[in-house]
C-alpha cells in the first residue's frame, strides 16, 4: 500500500491550447485601437478636404477616401472578432466564470475581445453613417 502524497494538482478545465496573458490583453484592444484610428483618419480627411475643397466642391473624393479607409479596416475587426469567438467557445467554457484558473482567464478574455470586437464594428458604421447621410461641409 503506497502512503505517497499525490504531487500532481487536478486541472479544473482543459488547458491544452492557453496564451500567455500578455497576448491575449494584447488582443482586446486591437478592435477598439482600430475603431479610433478610423474615426481620428475619417473626420481629418474631412476637415482637410472641406478646407481645401471648399464647401460647394464634389464630394466624391472625399466618399472614396473613408471608403477606402472602412473597407480596410471592417475586415480586420471582423477577423479579430472570428477569432476572439473561437477563442472564447474553445473547450466547453464554463459560465459564470467562477474560477480563477487560466482556462477561465483565456475563455473571459476571447470574450471580452469578441464583445469589444462587435461594439467596433458597429461604431465604425456610425462614423461612416455620417459621412452618407450629410453630403456637405457645412
Amino acid at each position: 500500500m503506497s502512503t505517497e502524497p499525490d504531487i500532481h494538482p487536478i486541472a479544473k478545465h482543459d488547458s491544452a491550447a492557453e496564451r500567455p496573458l500578455s497576448q491575449q490583453l494584447w488582443w482586446i484592444v486591437v478592435s477598439p485601437s482600430l475603431w479610433a484610428v478610423h474615426f481620428m483618419v475619417c473626420y481629418l480627411t474631412a476637415a482637410i478636404w472641406c478646407e481645401k475643397a471648399g464647401v460647394q466642391a464634389d464630394p466624391f473624393a472625399l466618399h472614396f477616401a473613408i471608403t477606402v479607409y472602412t473597407v480596410v479596416v471592417l475586415p480586420v475587426m471582423a477577423w479579430v472578432a472570428w477569432s476572439s469567438h473561437r477563442e472564447f467557445r474553445r473547450s466547453e467554457p464554463p459560465v459564470p466564470y467562477d474560477f480563477d484558473d487560466p482556462a477561465d482567464r483565456t475563455h473571459f478574455l476571447g470574450f471580452t475581445a469578441f464583445l469589444l470586437s462587435l461594439l467596433s464594428l458597429v461604431a465604425t458604421l456610425f462614423t461612416v453613417l455620417v459621412f452618407v447621410f450629410v453630403r456637405s461641409c457645412h
